[in-house]
């Protein structure tokens, strides 16, 4: 109509028109999660690593913000879905919000936090004698899951009550688009967003893994 390539009305009207014919279209409430600027950041991730007496739920924060994770997918992080080895985490799709499986290229901090609660996991003993962690990565008082408000709760004693767990992804793509040279899709597919139509998204089938990993360890050199 805009163009002059047809007259008359306009048959996608919703008032007067389609309102009669379809269901009452729903206000969409979209919430936004306060989020740290991302030059703070560095200065927050060594006042983290100087409560002691936080302990895991101070770890557990930190290995979020490297990772740019929501906090279910830390909270509930298992050692079963982690491979030190080739520095990966995998999180299954039963996990994840898009219910899709999502690979996390761990940074070398990243490992060095795992590396040092390892220890401190429940062990399993293998048919062949081999041990291996399992359970929860970090656990709580009682070795089950850490609470869903333990995050929350940390940053309040932190002072810094006023912004979310999961405003740290926001941060962490302000930090890609305003401070590197990385692609769009390459910041996205760390975050696990969906990119693209279904035909774009079918033709890229991989996740970046590797361009994932650099960008992972510049995040990690920059929170230094």
């Amino acid at each position: 109509m805009a163009h002059g390539l047809r007259t008359g009305a306009n048959p996608a009207r919703w008032k007067g028109h389609l309102a009669h014919l379809l269901p009452k279209r729903l206000a969409v409430d979209i919430k936004h999660h306060a989020a740290m600027p991302y030059l703070e950041l560095p200065r927050f991730v060594r006042r983290l690593r100087e409560r002691q007496g936080d302990g895991m739920s101070a770890l557990g924060l930190e290995f979020l913000i490297l990772c740019a994770s929501r906090s279910g997918e830390v909270l509930g992080m298992r050692w079963e879905e982690v491979d030190l080895e080739n520095k990966l985490w995998t999180i299954p799709a039963k996990r994840m919000k898009a219910a899709r499986e999502h690979r996390v290229p761990l940074s070398v901090r990243s490992v060095a936090i795992l590396t040092f609660v390892r220890p401190m996991a429940i062990v399993e003993i293998l048919k062949n004698g081999e041990q291996r962690p399992t359970g929860f990565v970090f656990r709580g008082p009682r070795g089950g899951a850490m609470s869903v408000m333990v995050f929350t709760m940390l940053m309040r004693r932190m002072n810094v009550g006023e912004f979310s767990p999961h405003g740290f992804r926001s941060a962490f793509r302000d930090w890609v688009g305003e401070e590197t040279d990385f692609a769009r899709e390459t910041a996205e597919a760390a975050l696990a967003h969906t990119v693209g139509d279904a035909t774009e998204r079918a033709y890229r089938r991989g996740d970046a893994l590797e361009k994932r990993r650099k960008l992972m360890e510049a995040w990690g050199d920059f929170l230094k």
